[in-house]
This record gives structure tokens, sequence and C-alpha cells, in this order.
């Protein structure tokens, strides 16, 4: 399986309101309220460092939760929030980032 890397993109306005993210995407105007540990990926994604070392470091060392099962809700979340223009996602690390 090829690693993943995940960068966040400008076209977003973002907050952290009670210790949650919340982003709204300039291309489709949807708004996420991010939970803690998604709000925990979106602060990791520098587009330097595979998903598979984010949900490790930043889920699975500050949250009780499966590896596998935390890897598979991650790959979720960034697919979805990458089809709203949230993040990028590249198998290669992405040069640009915020």
């Amino acid at each position: 399986m090829s690693p993943v890397y995940i960068a966040r993109t400008r076209e977003v306005a973002a907050r952290m309101i009670d210790g949650e993210m919340m982003i709204m995407s300039a291309r489709d105007s949807t708004l996420f309220n991010l939970n803690a540990t998604a709000t925990a990926i979106w602060q990791a994604a520098d587009g330097i460092t595979p998903l598979a070392e984010i949900v490790e470091r930043s889920v699975c060392a500050r949250f009780e939760v499966d590896p596998a099962v935390a890897m598979t809700d991650a790959e979720e979340l960034v697919h979805r929030l990458a089809q709203h223009g949230i993040l990028k996602l590249s198998e290669l690390p992405i040069e640009e980032t915020l």
C-alpha cells in the first residue's frame, strides 16, 4: 500500500472553537465541525508526514483506539475532506503547504 500524504488547502476558512475545528470550504460552502480526533489529523496535515504516521502519533497516542480502526476512519475522513477541497491528498510529499 502506497503512503498517503495530506495537506490543508488554502481554499478554506478555519477556526478553533472549544477544542474543535470549524472549517468551511470555499469551493462549495460546506461547513465541517471536526471532533477532537479529526482536529488532530487536520492540525498534523503538513504535506510531508504520511497519514499512517499522523494516525500513530496524533490519534493512537492520544485516544484509546485500535490502530487499524483509526487508520480506516482516518482514510475515510481525509477522502471526504478532499472531495470538498479542504485537504489535498498525494502518494508523494506535498511541497506547497499553508
